[in-house]
Parts: C-alpha cells; structure tokens; sequence
C-alpha cells in the first residue's frame, strides 16, 4: 500500500465510522438534532430562569446559579426544582418549552442522514413530549421516527439516571448491544455505555473530552450519518 492509499484509507475524526452492526438508532433532540449555534435552547433556558426567579425569590444571576447547579446534581433544572421546592412539574414543563421556534431551521442534510438509517429510530430526551413534538415538526423529521421517550415517560427521571435507560430500552424492545445513541451532554453517553450502546458525542467540544465510555465523536451529526458505514459494502478499500 502506498503512502498516498494509506492516508485514504484512514477516516478523518468523526467521518466513516463503522456502525454495520447497529440495529436501532437513538437520538437525544435539543442540540443533537439541530445545532447549538441556533440559540434555541438558550430561549428554554432563560424561561427556566424566570420560573426560578419566581419560585425561590432570589435574583435572576443568583437563580441562574442554582438552576445550572440543579441540572448538574439533578440531571435537569426540574428535577432540582422539585427535590427543594413544591412546584407542579407539568406546568413548569408546559411553560418553560412555550418558547417560539423561529431559531430552527430544517436541514435536508441531517434529513437524508437519517434516511440511511435503517432500522428503528427513536428520539429520547429530558425535555417533556409537546417539547419534542413540536421540534421534531419544525424541523420537518417527525415521520423519521418511530418513537419517542420524553421526560414523562421517565415518571420525570431523567437521564443519566440507568432506570430511565433501562425504561427506554424495554419499552422500544431495544438490545442495547446493537443500538446507537447520539448525545452532546457527555454524562448521559455513561449509562449508555455500561449497558452495551455504542456512544457518539455530538457538538462543538466533543474532540475536547477525553472519556473511554465514548465510541465516536462529532462535531456535526448531519455529516457523521452521511459517512458511517452502515453495512459492509460501505466500506471502501
């Protein structure tokens, strides 16, 4: 082999990734499934800060603290919400995702790479199923998928917690040995792992961590799905 085949047939980081032995295909959706460059998330975000604002009195950069403090001990700003405060969870969900979405654009590239896919796919997500319903239609993919596993079918557990992934995988019948799952906040990739899913970090930074319990990396989904090898004619000599 020359030097000049031996480069080509080296994949760049994040490009051919060999997944033919993947059965279905799991999403997480708020800045996996659209970039974080839109500053979608950023208008929850600021919803979840008047909602804290108004639930614990404090000021808003104060409030801004412990809601990012919730999200880190809790695994969402809700779940820390409700272990120190009594709130209704479903009108903090209803009010905080009641944000315009303007901000997302639909991308025919991550359409026709999640078109290659074959087998089931399933989003799942820590945001509440309006939420995810009305992304996945804006962004004009809701008839890729064939389930979805929002917070409130995790009885408001979410993710990184391993029952919520192992009600997600019996719920779909998904052999977590033969699945995928797609997320940009690393932490949840760890129980992902520790069942047998093969972990792909999405986002801007995922060269930037280094975690063994990640199996690929990339900065761009839509570019990712259009080069992994999916089955063995995919792969080039």
């Amino acid at each position: 082999m020359t030097t000049a085949t031996a480069r080509q047939a080296i994949p760049s980081p994040g490009i051919g990734a060999d997944l033919s032995h993947i059965r279905s295909w799991i999403f997480d959706l708020d800045n996996t499934l659209y970039p974080p460059e839109s500053q979608f998330m950023k208008l929850v975000e600021t919803r979840i800060n008047q909602y804290v604002v108004r639930t614990s009195g404090m000021a808003s950069d104060a409030a801004m603290v412990v809601q990012k403090g919730y999200l880190r001990d809790y695994g969402t700003s809700l779940a820390g919400l409700m272990a120190n405060y009594r709130v209704d969870p479903h009108d903090f969900l209803a009010e905080v995702h009641d944000v315009p979405l303007d901000a997302l654009v639909p991308d025919p590239g991550m359409r026709a790479g999640l078109e290659r896919l074959e087998g089931p796919r399933l989003i799942f997500t820590n945001g509440s199923l309006a939420h995810a319903e009305r992304v996945l239609e804006r962004l004009e993919l809701s008839d890729l998928f064939d389930g979805l596993f929002a917070l409130e079918d995790a009885d408001l557990i979410p993710k990184p917690d391993p029952r919520t992934f192992a009600r997600m995988t019996e719920r779909f019948g998904v052999d977590p040995t033969g699945a995928a799952f797609f997320e940009d906040t690393v932490r949840n990739l760890v129980p992902a792992k520790a069942v047998g899913m093969t972990t792909i970090l999405v986002g801007a930074h995922a060269f930037d961590i280094e975690a063994d319990f990640v199996d690929h990396r990339t900065r761009t989904l839509d570019t990712f799905l259009a080069t992994a090898i999916l089955t063995p004619g995919d792969i080039v000599p």
